[in-house]
């Protein structure tokens, strides 16, 4: 038990940045299917919407991942995701 924080904010349908008090994240997706991406590692989730039943698969950062792997973790994957997305939501805006 402990204290808990979280805000979310839809950036537009399907996208959602997520904060809480162990670091920003980036949904992508809505009921059925959905993507996270944030500190932890990348979620998959998949369900059937209206009857609870779903699947989840985790991957983690490297810092719990093998280091032969090469990777720096997700930030470069959030950083990444959220310049195309501004760059989708300048072109959708003009």
């Amino acid at each position: 038990m402990g204290f808990r924080f979280y805000r979310r904010k839809k950036l537009f349908p399907g996208v959602t940045l997520n904060v809480s008090k162990s670091g920003p994240s980036v949904s992508i997706g809505g009921r059925g299917a959905r993507m996270t991406i944030g500190p932890k590692g990348t979620r998959k989730t998949i369900g059937i919407p209206g009857t609870g039943i779903s699947y989840t698969e985790t991957s983690k950062t490297t810092a719990d991942a093998d280091s032969t792997q090469g990777r720096s973790g997700t930030w470069p994957a959030i950083i990444i995701m959220l310049f195309v997305l501004a760059i989708v939501l300048f072109f959708l805006g003009r």
